[in-house]
């Protein structure tokens, strides 16, 4: 990175983080002159199994698509980040098949990571050695008994350890990444329970036994600090935890699981609102840190470790919450970064992931009389429940209040959803730019809106693509043009001082909210404002009438004349004709035919964007590593706060 971003980086910290931070670069040094040497470890013996007759609970369907899955990796396949792979039968674990570049070997603070042009693309060389598509393997094992799929497992571990000492490349330079890698090794060894050699690949192992010390060594050291405290700490303190309660076969078990659990319970509260969402405001974060957290009290009630109540009640909290913001079809909200990122993978392709959290919330937690129904199954939900005490168990936690009604307003977090018929689906972006001062993982999407109906992305947040390596495409999807709300003098609502930092953040206040069972008249409202642009107040209403199956999206700019580009971007499965100020909208959903019209402000010159690349514009991305051209209409012209033109009014309605 540049001198300069270094020193918007440290212009973020405060001095405790600074002091840590330098205390980090010391012990990273001292550790490259003395490294250590795993303590003898006599005796070990894992103990932490699922119960008896657990694998076959997993419903027939879910297991027969987590066998597919498994019988795909067996014959060398996988896809990541829309990349596909076809040597899994023998992975270089250092390679990128996206740019075709192989990471440089050396010690790993050594190691350049963010530059693709001496590493490759970092994601495709990180996501294989989380070992997630091992822990798939070992699911298979564990459902089916054949043990093709656990000597598959095993011949990779021994590869893995092999070629990648402690200390040494890639693979030791991120604690998430160490994290989860753990958390998948605890389960791997449990799900290989069972199997004549899984003794031997683990507690039996010298060389896993280095590996696990010199994993849960590193994560002690070198926690996530202070502004980079987000998603990543809880990966470090749940997947250090997992092995300090399952592997804890070593001196510093004992001080290890009593840090993780003090920094997890810590973190989890830091990285919540009060109303169950995450603090980052980027929703596939939220279902994260709900993968990690359940995961990690699994271990705690298997190995019989009390877990302090805050932790079970933000869990739940963050359950009610998912269930209360999803769509018709189980969908939560698009908001800010999403890197595809899983806490603990044991199903196969198709399972839905939304599903199987709030299925097992309801095996955890019991489900509200408000929970939208959960009708897909999975493999995770019976693995976990058969490790958690069900919630309020006797003696583990208070019970607390939970919603009576669905809620739609979440102030906190300043996310709204308004909701009508034919499962019109709206969410409204009143909060704040992300979490601690860097914001890592924002977007600058004040104001913006999000639309569907019946799950098909009508007024789209386009997503996130891509986050090393590309800039041009990191700038966009994270821009302020980039989403469903207004640019002005063509800038950004908040400075951006790299891929991971922001320097300054609109600061947005929810004005008014008045949804359906609080309004008289049947039409839910919702109104905020943010100060992102200097001598500028951009205001918006957002109505959503249910009888007339319409939603009126009202624009106010207050200050100085400036040039204004109002921007709404469609979902990749919308066809727009757009004549003047009026757009025809058409899609199909499960056969039948669908169509909307969206009136747009006459007061603006508007345009139809698709698949422009200098620069980008018009773009949707399904997932981490993959995008699609789809429909950009915007509208260009001048606000004036004192006259007529400081303010614009849109209309979507829908038909049938």
């Amino acid at each position: 990175m540049s001198a300069g971003w270094y020193l918007r980086r440290l212009s973020r910290m405060g001095p405790r983080e600074v002091g840590g931070r330098v205390g980090d670069a010391v012990r990273r040094r001292q550790w490259r002159s003395s490294p250590p040497d795993c303590p003898e470890v006599t005796g070990a013996r894992f103990t932490a199994v699922l119960p008896a007759g657990t694998a076959a609970a997993v419903p027939p369907d879910a297991a027969k698509r987590l066998i597919a899955e498994a019988d795909r990796l067996m014959a060398g396949h996988i896809e990541y980040f829309g990349v596909v792979r076809d040597d899994l039968a023998a992975p270089d674990w250092w390679y990128d098949p996206k740019t075709g570049r192989r990471a440089p070997w050396g010690y790993a603070f050594d190691v350049p990571y963010r530059n693709e042009d001496a590493v490759g693309d970092i994601k495709q060389i990180w996501e294989l050695s989380r070992h997630q598509y091992l822990t798939v393997l070992a699911g298979a094992y564990a459902v089916t008994g054949d043990e093709r799929y656990a000597e598959r497992v095993a011949e990779h571990l021994r590869r893995w350890w092999s070629a990648n000492a402690p200390l040494r490349g890639v693979h030791w330079t991120s604690g998430i990444e160490l994290g989860i890698r753990l958390l998948s090794w605890v389960w791997i060894r449990r799900l290989l329970d069972g199997w004549p050699g899984a003794a031997g690949l683990f507690e039996d192992n010298p060389v896993a036994l280095n590996q696990i010390w010199h994993h849960q060594r590193w994560l002690a050291a070198f926690p996530s600090r202070g502004s980079s405290a987000n998603n990543h700490i809880i990966a470090e303190a749940a997947g250090q935890f997992a092995a300090a309660c399952a592997f804890d076969w070593f001196p510093a078990s004992a001080r290890w699981r009593t840090g993780a659990l003090r920094s997890l319970e810590r973190q989890l509260r830091n990285n919540t609102f009060d109303s169950g969402l995450n603090r980052e405001l980027a929703t596939e974060y939220h279902g994260l840190v709900l993968e990690l957290g359940l995961a990690a009290v699994a271990e705690a009630d298997t190995a019989g470790v009390p877990v302090p109540a805050s932790i079970r009640q933000v869990l739940l909290r963050m359950t009610d919450a998912l269930a209360a913001v999803v769509d018709s079809r189980l969908r939560p909200p698009r908001q800010g970064d999403a890197d595809d990122g899983h806490g603990l993978v044991v199903d196969g392709a198709g399972t839905d992931r939304w599903g199987s959290l709030l299925a097992t919330g309801d095996a955890v937690f019991g489900r509200l009389a408000w929970w939208p129904a959960v009708t897909g199954t999975d493999v995770r939900t019976p693995l976990l429940a058969a490790l958690i005490r069900p919630y309020p168990a006797s003696g583990s936690a208070p019970a607390v209040s939970r919603p009576a009604d669905r809620p739609a307003h979440f102030a906190d977090a300043g996310l709204t959803i308004l909701r009508g018929p034919g499962e019109i689906w709206c969410r409204c972006d009143g909060g704040p730019h992300g979490f601690l001062s860097i914001a890592a993982h924002a977007h600058a999407d004040a104001l913006s809106v999000e639309v569907r109906h019946d799950g098909v992305d009508v007024l789209a947040d386009p997503g996130t693509y891509c986050y090393h390596g590309q800039p041009a495409w990191r700038q966009y999807f994270r821009s302020t043009l980039g989403h469903n709300t207004l640019q002005i003098d063509g800038a950004d609502q908040s400075v951006s001082g790299g891929p991971f930092l922001w320097t300054r953040h609109a600061h947005s206040r929810v004005l008014a909210v008045d949804t359906p069972g609080t309004s008289d008249a049947g039409t839910a409202r919702w109104c905020a404002e943010h100060d992102g642009y200097p001598g500028s107040v951009h205001r918006r209403r957002v109505e959503l009438c249910a009888e007339e199956r319409e939603l009126l999206v009202i624009d106010e700019v207050r200050g100085d004349r400036r040039e204004v580009r109002l921007a709404f971007h469609l979902g990749p499965a919308i066809s727009a004709d757009l004549v003047g100020s009026r757009a025809v909208l058409t899609w199909t959903r499960d056969g039948e035919d669908r169509s909307a019209v969206l009136d747009l402000p006459g007061e603006l010159s508007w345009r139809a964007h698709r698949g422009e690349t200098d620069p980008p514009l018009g773009w949707y991305s399904a997932g981490f590593g993959r995008k699609e051209p789809t429909t950009t209409l915007v509208g260009t012209g001048f606000a004036e706060g004192t006259a007529l033109s400081g303010e614009f009014t849109t209309v979507l309605r829908f038909h049938g």
